[in-house]
């Protein structure tokens, strides 16, 4: 799990990941809100085994991943 700041400036990573997810739904025919539902879910955890891509959703953001929270005062 990777923790992000509260606020993110624009443009915001996760507009990034779902473009990604938007593209590779492209041919895809849901038969019923689960099956859109559980695709979904399937192409997020394809994106989170692929760091590489998660960097690229940051690189123009200046943002960079904590594996902690910050902890403020």
């Amino acid at each position: 799990m990777f923790y992000l700041p509260a606020y993110a400036p624009e443009p915001n990573p996760a507009e990034t990941v779902w473009s990604l997810l938007k593209r590779s739904m492209v041919n895809f025919l849901a038969t019923d809100l689960d099956d859109l539902a559980g695709m979904i879910k399937h192409r997020l955890e394809v994106i989170q085994h692929h760091p590489g891509v998660i960097d690229g959703c940051l690189a123009h953001t200046g943002l960079t991943f904590t594996t902690t929270p910050a902890i403020t005062n």
